[in-house]
């Protein structure tokens, strides 16, 4: 039986190109195996496929920033190397698939050390930190932006596109309206705020929704421990997390606020779901969202608003000028060229594994 192991985590979207990838490979009767940390995202979300067997290992964060951890984590690392080294050597995969995240780093190099070969999986239009660690040990580096393979300059970049989960494509809106107790005959703003990054998207929408629900019907996804328990209103629902009812609740979705992480906004551009934008800031990141969602308004596909103009008055006027937009931006969604990049990875990978 052929194997392949997985590996990403530290944020969701450094795990859903891994999600839509393995059902594939157990579809053809493949060993996959996944190597994450102890208790990051990754683990509860890959629990979910019973057939993936998870191996957890030591893990130290790659922070850009002074912080009394960074004199702790790198041993994390060098143990992590240690276990996933002897991991990788006894369970003898024939590749490792990598999407990142400071996870990433012990394995890939584990691999490396194992004569494994290696493919990563870039989403945003600059390499993060971990993928640039593991870049020079990787055998094929797939990318989403095409401008990311011109910016390599290397010949194991393979633009490739953007990895859509199957799944969100087989959504209902009624499904969705009768989970979220909505009406049929009025529009639907999903907010996906995410994790605690996002809490001045939450308390900016949470002030705003006397407003929002004079036009809308609200969902908001407000992350872990970020769910109010004293709104409750009608017309308006929120929750830590959605999981299996993601697909319906897309489906019913007429505008997207979110962040602008590469994931989610192809996936909503595949869905053709008009979008408000709000990227994380250079404050908060390596300003990867701020680039993302600036290539997503020059293709006409939404609008920006950078987080620090963030307030009451700018998100409804932004969402408003969306609303009033959406049907010319459904058109530009339509006309982007769609390329099949989950079949294209799920190939890649298989010929790749086939050379061992």
């Amino acid at each position: 039986m052929k194997k392949i192991m997985f590996t990403g985590g530290g944020s969701a979207g450094h795990v859903t190109v891994n999600m839509a990838l393995m059902p594939l490979f157990l579809k053809e009767g493949w060993s996959v195996e996944y190597i994450g940390s102890k208790q990051g995202i990754e683990r509860e979300l890959v629990g979910s496929l019973a057939e993936v067997k998870y191996f957890p290992i030591s893990t130290g964060k790659l922070r850009r920033y002074l912080d009394i951890k960074n004199i702790k984590d790198p041993f994390k690392v060098i143990k992590g190397v240690h276990q996933a080294y002897r991991l990788i050597k006894t369970r003898k995969p024939q590749v490792l698939f990598s999407k990142g995240g400071f996870v990433s780093v012990p394995v890939v190099i584990g691999a490396w050390l194992n004569k494994v070969p290696v493919i990563i999986h870039e989403s945003d239009i600059t390499p993060g930190l971990a993928n640039r660690i593991s870049i020079p040990m990787a055998s094929v580096v797939c990318t989403t932006f095409p401008e990311t393979a011109e910016q390599m300059n290397t010949a194991k970049s393979r633009y490739v596109g953007a990895v859509v989960r199957e799944e969100l494509h087989q959504g209902n809106a009624d499904r969705g309206r009768d989970f979220c107790g909505f009406e049929r005959n009025q529009f639907v703003l999903l907010i996906m705020g995410g994790s605690l990054g996002a809490r001045k998207i939450n308390e900016t929408v949470r002030s705003a929704l006397p407003t929002l629900l004079n036009y809308f019907q609200v969902v908001h996804i407000c992350g872990k421990g970020q769910v109010d328990p004293s709104l409750d209103i009608p017309g308006y629902c929120q929750y830590e997390y959605i999981n299996d009812e993601l697909p319906d609740v897309l489906a019913m979705a007429d505008l997207v606020i979110s962040r602008a992480g590469s994931n989610s906004i192809f996936e909503f551009l595949s869905l053709r779901k008009p979008m408000l934008l709000i990227p994380l800031t250079l404050q908060q990141s390596r300003g990867d969202q701020i680039l993302n969602a600036r290539s997503f308004e020059k293709a006409g596909y939404g609008k920006v608003l950078e987080e620090e103009n963030l307030n009451e008055v700018t998100l409804v006027s932004g969402l408003m000028e969306v609303f009033k937009s959406r049907k010319e931006i459904v058109e530009n969604m339509k006309n982007n060229a769609n390329s099949d990049a989950l079949s294209a990875v799920f190939h890649l990978i298989k010929e790749t594994a086939n050379r061992q």
